[in-house]
């Protein structure tokens, strides 16, 4: 293990993780909303954004899979030291982070069984951009509609169909979050 793994965390583990999972909790509820998140520093090239979703959502207990440039040393280290979560492939997980490219094929991810549509997976997907516009967001916890730049238009769609089965996404970018539930149905401009 690096020593970088044991810096960049929480300075003030419960009042940033609670900011943290409130910031998360808002995102998700209200898809299209980009929330700032801040107090973490971990490795490149994981964001604050990703980094925070980290702390807050993994343990022991929470299978992650790291792809593309995200499976590097630093940051399966510094997730192991400050989540002890345990690193497996991809349809084993829990929670996956790394950018669209890596993470695809997303079918390869848990989205959960008709009886327990809770075990599905979520991926936190790290973005260039994130920014209110792109593709039409429609759906529970937006008033009319909402607009998010989205890594791609299908996938979601696909997602989408299989509701109340799929996957979950958070976007990061940098130190903001948005969040994109399986249940929000993704329109072309």
């Amino acid at each position: 293990m690096t020593p970088d793994a044991m810096t960049g965390g929480f300075a003030d583990a419960p009042v940033q993780s609670a900011c943290g999972f409130r910031a998360i909790l808002h995102a998700l509820s209200q898809p299209g909303e980009i929330v700032a998140v801040s107090g973490v520093q971990p490795p490149a090239p994981l964001s604050a954004a990703a980094g925070t979703a980290a702390l807050v959502l993994l343990d022991g207990t929470t299978p992650v899979h790291l792809a593309g440039p995200h499976a590097c040393q630093s940051v399966r280290d510094w997730i192991t030291f400050h989540t002890g979560a345990p690193l497996v492939e991809a349809e084993h997980a829990m929670f996956a982070f790394g950018g669209w490219d890596a993470l695809r094929p997303v079918a390869r991810f848990a989205i959960g069984t008709p009886e327990y549509p809770d075990r599905a997976a979520t991926l936190i997907v790290e973005m260039d951009r994130l920014d209110s516009d792109g593709p039409v967001l429609r759906g529970p916890g937006i008033e009319t509609t909402a607009r998010l730049s989205l890594p791609e238009i299908q996938a979601f769609k696909v997602n989408r169909a299989l509701f109340p089965l799929g996957f979950d996404t958070l976007l990061a970018c940098g130190d903001r979050l948005a969040g994109l539930p399986r249940s929000t149905i993704v329109e072309d401009v």
